[in-house]
């Protein structure tokens, strides 16, 4: 590296990923993870998408070639995937149990702390994480110097509605997304309770 130091980044933007039906994982970005469309830039000149939510966005890219794209595979914990913080982690089995997604669940245990997992594919293979992360401290390796801040996410969406089932909007379509908050995590220790886990969500 340069003098200099690091990149100057800030933060996630987005993820792009390759998709073999435009409408197909739109749908599933939109009604199983709960991405918004957003506009995309007119002057893009292949046929994608763009969604947000959770602070972070995901790009969605038609693959001209659809039949190329490798078919899925099982689900393997090890295998590239995107992971996303929740606060239920039995709310999340159970909606995927509806949907009849199949999914593998994992836990790891550190020090005391059990964090749980679960994993599924989105309709091209891409492996998803849910997890509760979020309960294990960020802790620095000696080598490394550097302030995380934990902060907890307020949702403007009452989580009592049941999951709105959107047709695929066309490409261009505009959306107004309600900002997340963020508030200082006074305990990072987490206490299971009755199979139930009360977890916070990590952000920038």
């Amino acid at each position: 590296m340069a003098s200099g130091g690091v990149l100057p980044l800030a933060s996630l933007n987005h993820i792009s990923i390759v998709c073999s039906s435009l409408e197909e994982s739109l749908r599933f970005y939109m009604n199983v993870l709960g991405f918004i469309p957003i506009r995309r830039p007119g002057s893009f000149n292949f046929n994608g998408a763009w969604l947000f939510n959770y602070g972070i966005g995901i790009h969605l890219l038609q693959c001209k070639e659809p039949q190329s794209l490798p078919g899925k595979t099982e689900i393997n914990p090890k295998d590239n995937h995107i992971s996303f913080q929740c606060e239920s982690m039995v709310a999340v089995e159970r909606r995927l149990k509806e949907l009849g997604i199949p999914y593998i669940q994992r836990c790891v245990e550190e020090g005391g702390i059990y964090v749980d997992q679960i994993f599924f594919h989105d309709p091209d293979g891409f492996m998803i994480e849910i997890c509760n992360c979020d309960n294990l401290p960020v802790i620095p390796l000696a080598d490394h110097t550097f302030t995380m801040a934990a902060c907890k996410r307020v949702v403007a969406v009452k989580q009592q509605q049941k999951p709105l089932v959107v047709q695929a909007p066309p490409l261009q379509t505009t959306a107004t997304t309600t900002a997340a908050q963020c508030v200082p995590s006074a305990n990072k220790a987490m206490q299971r309770v009755g199979g139930e886990e009360a977890a916070h969500v990590s952000c920038a």
